[in-house]
């Protein structure tokens, strides 16, 4: 990894999320503390990563971490909030469950949740920051398998194949089945469709 200057402290916490661009799910956050007795060499951005190389490291800091947690916030908190402070409470809840406290947090991108302790924004942290690309391992491989598990409930959106991101698929679907009860409100594209099934039903209960 490209060299970070590390803050003085003796147990350091990375903290990064995933899910903040799809239309439906939580944002998964993780908190990982790292053991440097207990090194794991291969940590990366966990998008940069193959699937069977991510989830081969998600064993690995399961089993070597000090402590790791995860955090989220569900779609109505998403849509209560927005985007932005729904990503900042679900790290916060990431370091809360954490087992061992934190003296120090280091978290991607370029700003920082209130916390108990110190804490740092570090920009491309996952790429730079060893505990940071562990977390989003973590947090990659668990909001990738809830995808997986959503498919499974409604097969005909793709969930499985798109993570839920506004990809054409995912649009096509929504445009043809409306949103699920899972789906972001406040998106504009689930807004939209939302508008669209509605618009649908009057134009309907007209002709009747």
């Amino acid at each position: 990894m490209p060299d970070f200057i590390y803050p003085v402290a003796r147990l350091i916490a990375g903290v990064d999320e995933v899910g903040r661009g799809p239309l439906v799910g939580a944002v998964v956050t993780a908190a990982v503390i790292l053991d440097p007795a207990n090194p794991i060499t291969g940590l990366a951005d966990s998008k940069k990563l193959s699937e069977k190389r991510r989830l081969a490291l998600y064993d690995e800091i399961k089993e070597k971490a000090l402590a790791w947690s995860l955090g989220r916030a569900e779609p109505e908190e998403i849509d209560q909030l927005n985007i932005l402070h729904a990503t900042m409470l679900a790290m916060q809840r990431a370091v809360a469950g954490l087992s061992i406290q934190p003296d120090y947090v280091l978290i991607d991108g370029n700003r920082c949740p209130a916390l108990p302790v110190p804490s740092q924004a570090v920009v491309k942290g996952d790429s730079l920051v060893a505990e940071i690309s562990a977390a989003s391992i973590i947090a990659k491989v668990s909001r990738d398998r809830e995808m997986t598990e959503l498919d499974q409930l409604f097969p005909q959106y793709g969930f499985a194949q798109h993570k839920g991101y506004p990809t054409a698929l995912h649009m096509e679907k929504l445009t043809q089945y409306g949103a699920t009860p899972f789906h972001r409100r406040s998106f504009a594209p689930v807004r939209n469709a939302l508008l669209d099934a509605e618009v649908l039903a009057a134009r309907q209960a007209l002709t009747l």
